[in-house]
């Protein structure tokens, strides 16, 4: 697993001044480029991810699976990786009242450079073929806790998949109903402290749960199933937090019969593409929170679903709905039937203003023209959608990130030619100049972002697959991974944003060494 192997470059860049095209990114990789050939499914790099980078104090953290090398087969360990980050290559450091640091180079490789853990405490390595057991990495600002969960396919969860350091939940009871069965992990920064949610049940049908992790004490507490889903299940784009309000954008995907499917010991529901598909999505629909999670507003701000105890808070203090239903009222956005090709888990961001951003596809405009769009909900409450570009079949889910500027970044991967594409539309056009600034080849996946960093730093890390169009310079099965590093432009710089705690490259040992578990 050398990391000194050559850098994987891109074959091809789109480059035109008049359209501000971004710089070349500063590439790193990471993972083995052994194969593991009796594989189908690659298990790093998918949209459903929160997150898989993440930015604290300095430091850049990466979550992902990967062989040991040529020799190791088909077996899979968790890997934690992070790099202490660099300052801008335009940003010189006060190291004192009488020395500046000297910007970084693009090219310095040592400021790059990444720590890897192997985790092979994991008891039974991973070994199951199943491209939805990917890993969720969460760090916990109030205590610089590390949370990762991982392996997760409609799967018990019991001690023994745990690694020796956490088999538990801290404040959580170890026979807790709601973890019977976990898919789709998340977690995410609340403040100072950390929220973690997973769907319960199958594909059609089930919850989507919420969990919250206070610094404070080192525990978590259950809020409760805040989407459920009625012969159905919600599919979640992203839970975002932004000043203090939870966002919260889904599909949902329609339940259908299939032989078996009350059956306990079935698996078809397991399948990369399971009896219930994408052909059921159907809708777009919005949420938000502005009580940490507790109570749900529908997009003209009523009060939707209370998850608090009615023990403790009569109905006269508290919604009536304990949970967000599909018929809840006003939180469709979109009414998108079956059929037109909606996908589930794309991408949400929320910009600086309160702005909701949605990145997802349909066949809805005349023609039937399978397009890739922008919906949005600005920060008046109202929605738009505009189409982006053509997709190609078999493309995967692409991802949106908001810089520090406030412009809208969308990443979109083009599966037939192994190249990703990237567009910008800027805050000042309210969002609708969409131009593309880089196309770079070899990179496979679905993209991901680190927005910590990109929030404070304005550099948009990209994390995917690394996919050669020569299959000479790598081998199809490998699982690794590159990161590409961009500086976006900055503007209207606040110097006192440079001692922000995410510059504070002291050593967080803390995060580094706690919670390294399957949590």
């Amino acid at each position: 697993m050398s990391l000194n192997d050559p850098v994987p470059k891109p074959g091809h860049q789109d480059h035109d001044a008049a359209h501000m095209q971004l710089p070349p990114p500063v590439i790193t990789k990471l993972g083995c480029q052994s194969t593991t050939p009796g594989r189908k499914h690659k298990l790093n790099a998918y949209a459903f991810q929160q997150d898989a980078i993440v930015t604290f104090k300095g430091y850049q953290y990466a979550a992902y699976w990967s062989n040991a090398g040529p020799d190791d087969g088909d077996t899979l360990y968790l890997c934690v990786a992070r790099r202490q980050l660099p300052p801008r290559s335009d940003a010189p450091v006060l190291i004192n009242e009488n020395e500046v640091r000297k910007p970084s180079t693009i090219d310095d490789e040592t400021a790059y450079g990444w720590e890897v853990l192997e985790l092979r405490g994991y008891s039974g390595k991973q070994t199951v073929d199943d491209g939805h057991n990917t890993v969720s990495l969460g760090i916990c600002p109030g205590d610089g806790t590390i949370h990762l969960a991982f392996d997760h396919h409609c799967d018990i969860w019991r001690p023994d998949i745990f690694s020796g350091t956490l088999d538990y939940l801290p404040g959580i009871p170890s026979r807790h109903k709601q973890l019977r069965d976990v898919t789709y992990p998340r977690f995410g920064f609340l403040g100072k402290d950390m929220f973690f949610s997973h769907r319960d049940g199958k594909a059609g049908l089930g919850n989507d749960h919420l969990y919250t992790y206070s610094a404070k004490d080192g525990r978590y507490e259950y809020i409760g199933p805040y989407l459920t889903g009625v012969q159905s299940n919600p599919y979640v784009n992203g839970v975002t937090s932004r000043d203090g309000v939870l966002h919260v954008t889904w599909v949902y995907r329609g339940f259908v019969n299939y032989p078996g499917w009350d059956d306990p010991l079935d698996t078809k529901h397991k399948q990369q593409a399971g009896p219930n598909g994408a052909e059921n999505n159907h809708n777009i629909c919005y949420a938000y929170s502005d009580a940490g999670g507790y109570a749900w507003r529908n997009g003209r701000g009523e009060v939707i679903a209370d998850l608090r105890d009615p023990a403790k808070f009569p109905t006269d203090v508290r919604g009536k709905e304990r949970t967000i239903k599909n018929d809840g009222s006003g939180i469709v956005a979109f009414n998108i039937p079956k059929g037109k090709g909606l996908m589930n888990q794309e991408a949400q961001a929320v910009d600086q203003e309160g702005g909701v951003h949605v990145l997802n596809r349909d066949m809805m405009d005349q023609g039937g023209m399978y397009l890739w769009k922008h919906y949005y909900r600005s920060s008046d409450g109202t929605w738009t959608q505009r189409a982006l570009q053509a997709i190609n079949e078999g493309s995967k889910r692409g991802q949106l990130a908001v810089s520090k500027t406030g412009d809208l970044y969308a990443i979109l991967p083009d599966s037939t030619t192994k190249s990703m594409r990237i567009l910008r539309a800027t805050k000042a056009s309210g969002f609708a100049d969409y131009r593309e600034v880089w196309k770079g080849d070899g990179l496979g996946g679905e993209p991901l972002v680190d927005s910590a960093r990109l929030e404070h730093d304005n550099v948009l890390s990209v994390f995917a697959r690394n996919d050669p169009v020569n299959p000479a310079e790598q081998p199809a099965e490998s699982q690794a991974i590159v990161i590409l590093d961009f500086e976006l432009p900055m503007e209207d710089k606040d110097p006192k944003a440079e001692e922000d705690s995410m510059r504070d490259t002291s050593d967080p040992s803390d995060v580094w060494s706690a919670y390294l578990s399957g949590a």
